[in-house]
């Protein structure tokens, strides 16, 4: 239970909402949604996009100025199209970005482009399909890399693909994906794997850090330091000598960047987290339902901002877990 004296006065300024659309998904990944199962969230308890829209608009009067769209998946939602036309009309946001598996982005592609959206990041744990199979428990490499490829004809800007480094199951194609940035525009981003949600595989044996990451790729050439903007969100920034996209590195557990985060969490279904690792929640949702009115709402808004942790508590190689998986929170 939050209360006053659990606020921490930071000088943190919170810019950047995290929406998660729907817990659904296509893919079962076996470090957030596995084979077996998990109970989704009735339709019901979903947030419907009239209240996302009526709640996005909300936020940016608390002084949020971007939003990303997650999931789940957010493609397999119905009548997500329309509802992101609508969403890039709301004033006062400067940024909206989306993050996507691939496995329907050649079908929406255009569409999300027409809508306004021209950054756009993909999730990719491998290149090679026989292994993306054994990751994601589909066979959809091919329509993956489709959907990357058709990205890159719309001239999306950038493209970023995230990178979920495990060892042991694909620690051995950072280079490979490294090399992606020299031919390619794409910012290949290489994200920690984290202990989120009960039971989804990790251990301190699977465990690599952005530090030995980097200096993997740093046998690739010199890594020259790209300036982060206002709006961006965790990783570190990289170019590697003559590449024609990026690298970066988010490193969650061994390089805490707390200090720094500017973003706040909605679940799909409208509960505001102040942090992926917290298991605070503020329900929004329900108020909203009731008619408490804005200004409740954004009262609660404003608090969920204010009482947002200093930190997740965790330490380098041995963190705290928060209970809920990824794809109930939002990737």
């Amino acid at each position: 239970m939050l209360t006053e004296k659990s606020i921490e006065k930071t000088n943190r300024v919170i810019s950047y909402l995290r929406l998660s659309i729907t817990d659904r998904c296509n893919l079962r990944c076996v470090y957030c949604m596995p084979e077996e199962g998990i109970r989704f969230a009735p339709h019901s308890e979903i947030l419907t996009y009239e209240e996302m829209l009526h709640l996005v608009g909300l936020s940016v009067q608390s002084g949020i100025r971007k939003v990303r769209l997650t999931g789940g998946e957010p493609l397999v939602r119905k009548g997500f199209i329309n509802f992101l036309g609508r969403l890039c009309k709301t004033e006062g946001l400067n940024e909206i970005t989306l993050t996507t598996n691939g496995v329907l982005l050649k079908e929406f592609a255009a569409e999300i482009k027409a809508c306004g959206i021209c950054r756009i990041n993909i999730s990719l744990d491998s290149l090679k399909p026989d292994r993306f199979f054994q990751i994601t428990g589909r066979d959809y490499f091919d329509r993956v890399w489709e959907g990357i490829q058709e990205a890159e004809r719309l001239e999306f800007n950038p493209i970023k693909i995230n990178v979920v480094a495990m060892k042991g199951t694909n620690d051995d194609e950072i280079l490979d994906f490294a090399r992606l940035t020299l031919e390619k525009p794409y910012h290949v981003r290489f994200i920690e794997f984290m202990p989120v949600g009960a039971n989804n595989g990790w251990t301190p044996d699977k465990f690599i850090s952005t530090e030995d990451i980097r200096e993997q790729i740093g046998t690739l050439g010199v890594l020259a330091p790209v300036k982060s903007k206002p709006l961006d969100g965790p990783a570190q920034r990289y170019l590697l000598e003559g590449a024609k996209g990026e690298v970066g590195f988010i490193g969650a557990l061994s390089s805490h960047f707390c200090k720094k985060c500017n973003r706040l969490r909605m679940t799909a279904e409208g509960n505001l987290r102040g942090c992926l690792f917290s298991d605070q929640e503020i329900d929004i949702k329900t108020p909203l339902r009731e008619g408490r009115g804005d200004d409740h709402l954004l009262k609660l808004m404003n608090y969920a901002i204010k009482s947002k942790p200093k930190d997740h508590g965790s330490g380098t190689y041995g963190p705290r877990k928060c209970v809920r998986k990824m794809s109930s929170i939002g990737g």
